[in-house]
């Protein structure tokens, strides 16, 4: 995916929306344009990502969890499991709590926007969501979760009965030693590739499918959701900041002893190489060079935890996407209640561990969370016109959080020439 072809698409649909907007709005030729061509191409941009959604959670997922490796990592595995799920936690809860306060999707005339863009689209893009249980108790919904029949579970949208289905799938499979479970496992990382091959194939469609759902929503709603965008943004990035300078920099001080002041100064070369790839794959090779000489990590500790890290540990992620389906749902004019977020926040989680590791990964995510709340997907057009920026900033704090993972897993001063890091610089 090329970010300048996607920016093109995101100018030309958006500065089109708005010329027509205002000089010909409500013309019955422009009517015809945005109900034939602009809708219809942006929803069959979005099918191609919700058709996608199933076999690359499954596969990334199931993967994801394998790699842990807990047969033979034993305690090592359960430490960085534990620690992955725990931040992302807090991750999610720090997006979560933002947007209930600084509601960015809320404003003058943004109400409703995205459900009148829907029924614009005469129900054409309608996801499969899963009933809610007959039993509303926590321990009704807790047995919910867990599915009866995980093939009726992904075609009647019930996801999180998916994920919980392949992560149980993977750590079977990781524990399982014998040469046909090799290759199921082979097959499934071959599932994955070819998945992934389809993600980039429906992403060199993006100019088209982006630029054709902003002409939509803009030549409808003209400039009124700017504010709210640069709003979306904002609490982005705040969210990202909070979590990268102080969560990370009490980890650092409370597990691991570690100056955050020297840790940051010693990753530096890290954190620049996730911003420019957006890609936490592609940066592992420069945080595992970092590991080894600037950190002094145990070899075994940082090969496991950056190795798994890149696919699993995905913080910044984790909290674009809560931060992300509220904002679709306040500008919707969806409510969602403490049951739903607390959802929102679960599949966030577990959905990170099977969250691509390249740049645009987490959108298949995205769409399903979004089909599963209810919530009209167009909007995923609005945040692919932001999405580069954004996604360089969670890029860099995920691969920095796998190196903050592997400081704090390795422990207080396991490594050669720790002893400096207590110094204050």
């Amino acid at each position: 995916m090329q970010p300048g072809r996607i920016l093109i698409g995101v100018v030309v649909g958006a500065a089109g929306g708005l010329l027509v907007h205002a000089l010909a709005p409500g013309a019955p030729a422009v009517d015809w344009v945005t109900a034939n061509l602009a809708i219809p191409l942006g929803q069959i941009f979005l099918r191609l990502l919700f058709m996608l959604v199933v076999p690359l959670l499954f596969s990334a997922l199931v993967m994801g969890v394998a790699s842990i490796e807990l047969g033979a990592l034993g305690r090592l595995g359960g430490k960085t499991l534990v620690y992955t799920v725990a931040v992302s936690f807090v991750a999610v809860v720090i997006g979560l709590v933002l947007v209930n306060v600084i509601r960015p999707g809320e404003g003058a005339g943004a109400a409703g926007a995205l459900a009148s863009l829907a029924r614009a689209g005469k129900g054409a893009l309608t996801p499969a969501a899963a009933p809610a249980p007959v039993d509303q108790s926590v321990a009704g919904l807790i047995v919910a979760m867990v599915p009866d029949n995980p093939v009726k579970a992904a075609a009647s949208g019930d996801m999180i009965g998916l994920i919980i289905f392949s992560v149980i799938f993977g750590v079977a499979l990781a524990l399982t030693r014998t040469e046909s479970a090799g290759r199921l496992r082979d097959a499934i990382a071959g599932l994955y590739d070819v998945m992934m091959t389809c993600i980039d194939g429906v992403l060199k469609l993006a100019p088209i499918g982006v630029g054709a759902l902003l002409f939509s929503m803009t030549v409808r709603l003209g400039t009124q959701l700017l504010g709210q965008l640069a709003a979306y943004v904002g609490v982005v990035l705040l969210g990202l900041a909070i979590h990268l300078f102080v969560v990370y920099s009490v980890l650092l001080k409370v597990l691991a002893r570690h100056s955050p002041w020297l840790f940051f100064r010693a990753v530096k070369l890290a954190m620049v190489t996730a911003f420019a790839t957006a890609s936490s794959s592609a940066s592992l090779p420069t945080a595992l060079k970092v590991a080894d000489e600037e950190l002094h990590l145990p070899r075994d500790v940082s090969r496991f935890v950056l190795t798994a890290g890149a696919t699993m540990n995905q913080n910044g992620t984790a909290l674009f996407e809560g931060v992300t389906v509220l904002f679709l749902a306040q500008l919707a004019g969806v409510k969602l209640g403490i049951p739903q977020q607390a959802l929102v926040m679960i599949v966030c989680v577990l959905a990170g561990v099977g969250t691509a590791g390249v740049p645009a990964g987490s959108l298949p995510v995205l769409a399903m969370i979004l089909g599963m709340l209810k919530i009209p997907p167009e909007g995923l057009g609005l945040i692919m016109g932001v999405d580069r920026l954004l996604d360089m900033c969670r890029t860099t704090l995920n691969v920095t959080g796998d190196l903050v993972a592997a400081v704090c897993i390795a422990g207080p001063k396991p490594w050669p020439g720790a002893a400096q890091t207590d110094d204050n610089p």
